[in-house]
């Protein structure tokens, strides 16, 4: 299986895995969600590029994870976000991929458009992986 594959799915289960993070909101998708009740979270997109050694296979991923609330003020948020660190540290090895690192890149906030009430966060992560 392709890291980037593997290491999305790792990644899904353990945010679904996370009692507090699931305390918070209505579920966890795998994929942006076209429809679906706030708040919520989901594993986006995942772009892999070649990261190794002479003798190691690995691969460097992008990986972005997203929440939304439909609520006035972002406070909600932040609760959130703070969950989503331990829970991308918490994924292990995946289909013969080991997470070697994983640093958090950027983060962003900001107000849905469209009118509608509500805050989005899209965290991106830099996840180095080796093959076992």
């Amino acid at each position: 299986m392709s890291a980037e594959v593997a290491v999305r799915a790792a990644i899904f289960t353990a945010l679904r895995s996370d009692a507090a993070l699931m305390a918070l909101v209505h579920g966890v998708h795998d994929g942006a969600p076209g429809r679906a009740a706030t708040p919520h979270a989901y594993v986006g997109e995942c772009l892999g590029a070649d990261w190794g050694g002479k003798d190691v296979e690995g691969r460097e991923l992008r990986l972005t994870i997203g929440l939304a609330v439909a609520e006035e003020t972002p406070a909600r948020l932040a609760a959130m976000m703070a969950r989503v660190d331990p829970a991308v540290g918490a994924a292990g090895v995946a289909d013969g991929w080991r997470i070697v690192s994983a640093r958090l890149l950027r983060s962003r906030v900001a107000r849905e458009g469209g009118g509608a009430p509500g805050w989005r966060a899209v965290v991106d992560y830099r996840i180095r992986v080796v093959r076992e």
